[in-house]
């Protein structure tokens, strides 16, 4: 397949592309969050093209992203607290799960009789689905397992000659997948952590609980409400540890390996200069800076196959903190060393 790079999109590259998905082709396109490849999401070969292409097991869900919170009436069951939420948080990194209508088709949801419902702010994003004029079902637009594309040169490494077309938007904002809650009646379960953290839905119901899958991988049996649950994700090719302890035990270990063969390190800004080593990348100064750079310093290190073990401290765990260790934890496969 040849696939159709697009870097600036035009209007009339958003019309080709609408029309590639209304007739069942595959493009990916940037959102605030990662970029997503997109298909058809009421179309199930549309659907099977997408977990093709990537290589995903197929009772992983899809996400349905819409141009309007409005849309979700044709494809859900809605409720109160779903306006409350798209109210406050939508468009933007926001998707909620509820039960679907029989419109959708099932290989959209995994298997589910729930669907997941997105609205997206990014621009390229809202132009595509308002000149499709569909529900665009689309996961993260790479190969399944690896760490999510925030630079469209990360699409093309995957998927160029797999999708139809590739629209560059530039760098995502976020950096990291949209956060993903379950409804149930006026409360909700925090399945994914994302850039609407803990802090800002708490206030809008009356109980938000976290799925213990945040903390540990998914038990034999068990089925994923959620993509980014079941499987290892976000991972480079070398092995995650995580560092967990004191910052002065947590210090002094980074600073006796940073120079051993085969080592690389992720660490704040400031911690820099005393841990700088050929291999040490930097994740920022701030939660959001970690969020926006955490995806692209895992796939730097995939060029780098001299390096079979990154080390990186455990992240705080609030705010947008909770979905950078969250995705750090996926991609370490829950290993974590403590000191």
């Amino acid at each position: 397949m040849k696939t159709r790079i697009v870097y600036a999109p035009e209007r009339e590259d958003l019309v080709a592309a609408a029309q590639c998905l209304r007739s069942g082709g595959l493009v990916a396109f940037p959102t605030e969050t990662v970029y997503g490849l997109g298909g058809n999401g009421l179309d199930p070969l549309a659907a099977k093209k997408i977990y093709e292409a990537k290589g995903r097991p197929s009772d992983n869900p899809l996400i349905l992203h819409l141009y309007e919170p409005e849309e979700a009436e044709k494809y859900a069951y809605t409720c109160p607290l779903y306006y409350k939420l798209a109210m406050a948080f939508m468009p933007g990194p926001l998707t909620v799960i509820l039960p679907k209508k029989p419109c959708v088709p099932k290989e959209v949801t995994g298997g589910l009789e729930t669907v997941a419902l997105r609205v997206p702010s990014h621009r390229v994003a809202r132009a595509l689905l308002q000149e499709t004029g569909l529900p665009i079902a689309a996961p993260s637009a790479n190969t399944s397992g690896r760490p999510s594309p925030t630079l469209v040169k990360y699409v093309i490494e995957d998927l160029d000659g797999k999708v139809d077309m590739i629209l560059d938007g530039g760098p995502c904002d976020i950096g990291l997948e949209s956060t993903i809650v379950l409804l149930e009646g006026n409360s909700m379960k925090l399945l994914r952590p994302g850039g609407i953290t803990p802090e800002m839905l708490a206030p809008l119901c009356d109980g938000l609980y976290f799925d213990p899958c945040l903390d540990r991988p998914m038990k034999e049996g068990e089925h994923p409400l959620a993509p980014g649950m079941k499987y290892r994700h976000y991972a480079p090719k070398a092995q995650v540890v995580m560092l967990e302890g004191e910052e002065g035990p947590v210090l002094d270990f980074l600073r006796s390996v940073k120079d051993q063969e085969g080592v690389g390190i992720l660490c704040k800004e400031d911690r820099m200069s005393e841990l700088e080593g050929k291999y040490t990348f930097s994740l920022g100064s701030d939660l959001g800076e970690e969020a926006r750079l955490l995806f692209s310093r895992l796939r730097a290190f995939d060029e780098l196959p001299e390096v079979r073990t990154i080390y990186a401290p455990v992240p705080r765990r609030e705010g947008i903190g909770l979905a950078v260790y969250n995705r750090l934890a996926k991609a370490a496969g829950f290993t974590v060393k403590k000191l």
